[in-house]
């Protein structure tokens, strides 16, 4: 065959298909590997802001019960016997159970430092306000009542945080933690305009690799392309798509996402990974096998 005919130069053509073969197949294996790393840290990604959801919802909780516990002074204070019963068993289970949410909230906290220095605030002014109902009397519910309620101060037109009653410092931590969970969900690794880079470039490269492929064999072998090398890039292809759409979370979906990385879609992208590296090899061999052992 002269240097004309040759593909690629002066390039023996069984060389450039086994480098054509390895490039493919290496393509798909940087995806797998792709595959795995996405699912791995959006994954975690996720199942973190599933736990800063939870202690949100936590948070709204305490603030209810802590209505709850503002309204049982009122009503112990109208009693006029605080003074022998005390702010009255309403009050202590409703702080009680402020106390327990947010407990529980801690552990979901995405606010980093700052966030658990303001869970530890919080939870000095519950005790504070239940030290005060239940230590000095009438006055006591009254100034207990004030650390419960009591208006937060103002710069300007905008109220200042974690200045006003122990209501008011729950608003301003749901809202912090609200804050921390969209910068979750806004994280590199669900993030699509990150992602679709990432996991379409070896499919990109796939794709130029399998056009010079058939390049080659029509010119070289004057044949088609085996059909088995198209439906591994469409494999490969559908996995990295699949991938990108699936790992966009809203915080609607936070309850029951349909993930990249459940069991089952992990078993399928991944035995069609295996199939599309399969179904390359085999679509080379038969090419190269032409050629080393050419028809008499």
């Amino acid at each position: 065959m002269s240097a004309a005919r040759r593909p690629f130069g002066t390039r023996h053509p069984i060389v450039v298909l086994r480098r054509l073969r390895a490039g493919v197949l290496g393509m798909v294996a940087l995806s797998a590997l792709l595959y795995l790393v996405v699912v791995n840290r959006a994954g975690e990604q996720i199942a973190a802001a599933q736990r800063t959801r939870a202690a949100i919802a936590d948070i709204q909780e305490a603030h209810v019960e802590a209505g709850k516990a503002n309204d049982a002074l009122e009503k112990a204070s109208r009693t006029r016997a605080v003074n022998l019963i005390g702010p009255g068993a309403e009050f202590d289970n409703a702080t009680a159970r402020v106390g327990t949410l947010l407990t529980s909230a801690t552990g979901g906290n995405a606010a980093g430092e700052q966030g658990l220095h303001h869970f530890q605030f919080v939870q000095g002014q519950l005790k504070t306000c239940v030290q005060l109902a239940n230590s000095a009397g009438d006055d006591g519910v009254v100034w207990a009542r004030d650390a419960l309620d009591d208006e937060p101060e103002t710069d300007g037109a905008d109220e200042v945080r974690f200045t006003g009653g122990l209501m008011e410092s729950l608003e301003d931590l749901r809202e912090i933690e609200s804050t921390a969970l969209d910068e979750q969900l806004r994280s590199r690794w669900l993030n699509p305009s990150l992602l679709w880079p990432l996991l379409l470039a070896p499919v990109a490269v796939m794709l130029l690799l399998v056009v010079a492929t058939g390049l080659v064999v029509a010119r070289h072998f004057r044949r088609y392309p085996h059909p088995a090398l198209g439906v591994a890039l469409l494999a490969t292809a559908s996995v990295a798509v699949t991938t990108c759409v699936l790992t966009r979370v809203g915080q609607d979906e936070l309850d029951d996402p349909l993930l990249a990385g459940e069991g089952w879609i992990m078993a399928i992208a991944l035995l069609l990974l295996l199939g599309a590296g399969a179904l390359a090899y085999l679509a080379y061999r038969p090419r190269i096998a032409e050629y080393r052992f050419p028809r008499s």
